[in-house]
């Protein structure tokens, strides 16, 4: 058989050279459909779409743009690590010579029923050649958005749609539960925030929780978790939550909490604080994240995500995928590292409830 090319692909479809090119590209200008049929039958005959030119060289007169879409969120937006992985992004774009435009997103009010929204204005003008989603969104704007341009997610997973994930190990909790038996701790719970959107993260971060718990012999206790079960009521706000975990701590005799973040953990560590227990003298405190502390606080031992990395990879994630389209899903994983604080000691007794 003849080496297959565009142009032969453009007359078995009848279609221009130029809309074949555009679909092979996941341009957002060509209809999802026609974007389909030809990355199908390019797969079916084996045709490998060739870097172009535009995207393939280093330095370019005018520079390939990409969308970043932040879930900005409303609390605690001075510990969020969005700037981190915006950090990467923008370094690794100098190097590929890729201008990046970035827009704060409410997720709760990102959808489907307003396409006059920025995101959606730049899709329809062909401003952007893909897009990063940083921190979760509802999953049908994600789908409305990855059928019209290429789509990397950081942060967050979604299962049920094709789209190129960038995210942290959270199975490394684990190493958070083996510190916290090998200094003594034997009840121990666990605590995330209740997000309107999103919030997978955290299960998979309580999932890790779990194993370790179970892997070390310990007690496990719904009782002793936070906004993770099902048949639980959701505690919406952080102040209800620390009355919780007082409660739990001196009455059921929990001696240290997993936190799924770290801005959770630091507001815990406060909340805790001002209901007369401290931190680590009456209970020990993890999170995860390795954001710096806030003003007048000591440091979190946690686990460090490698930020800029994940940014990063992010990129260079999303540049492959405008290139090859077609090419498979990819769950790319970036492994943590423990940082000792000052949050996390021996528990002082056996704990034994009222």
């Amino acid at each position: 058989m003849a080496q297959m090319n565009q142009q032969k692909l453009a007359t078995l479809l009848n279609l221009s050279r130029t809309t074949v090119s555009r679909s092979l590209s996941n341009h957002p200008m060509i209809h999802a459909d026609t974007r389909a049929k030809v990355q199908a039958l390019a797969e079916k005959l084996g045709y490998r779409n060739t870097p172009t030119r535009a995207v393939k060289r280093r330095r370019l007169s005018k520079p390939v743009t990409v969308g970043v879409l932040v879930g900005m969120p409303s609390i605690n937006i001075g510990m969020a690590t969005f700037p981190l992985v915006l950090q990467g992004i923008r370094e690794r774009g100098i190097i590929d010579h890729v201008a990046i435009d970035v827009i704060s997103q409410d997720p709760a009010e990102l959808t489907t029923k307003n396409l006059r929204q920025p995101v959606f204005r730049h899709i329809r003008a062909s401003d952007w050649r893909g897009v990063i989603l940083i921190y979760p969104f509802a999953p049908d704007v994600v789908e409305a958005i990855e059928q019209k341009i290429s789509t990397v997610s950081v942060l967050t997973e979604y299962e049920h749609l094709p789209i190129d994930t960038i995210d942290t190990d959270h199975s490394d909790i684990i190493d958070l539960i083996a510190r916290l038996v090998q200094l003594g701790h034997k009840r121990i719970g666990f605590m995330t925030w209740h997000y309107s959107v999103g919030g997978r993260w955290t299960t998979r971060r309580f999932a890790s929780f779990a194993e370790g718990i179970f892997l070390h012999g310990l007690e496990f206790n719904a009782e002793w978790t936070v906004n993770v079960h099902a048949k639980q009521p959701a505690f919406p706000d952080h102040l209800t939550i620390a009355d919780y975990v007082a409660a739990q701590t001196r009455q059921a005799g929990v001696t240290a909490w997993v936190c799924a973040a770290d801005h959770q953990a630091y507001q815990l560590i406060a909340d805790l604080r001002n209901r007369g227990i401290q931190v680590p003298d009456d209970c020990s405190v993890t999170g995860f994240d390795g954001i710096e502390p806030p003003l007048g606080m000591t440091k979190l031992t946690t686990l460090s995500v490698a930020h800029a990395e994940i940014g990063a990879s992010a990129l260079s994630r999303l540049i492959n995928r405008i290139l090859h389209p077609n090419s498979s899903r990819r769950k790319i994983f970036v492994e943590t590292s423990l940082v000792e604080g000052t949050t996390m000691a021996p528990p002082k007794k056996a704990a034994s409830p009222l």
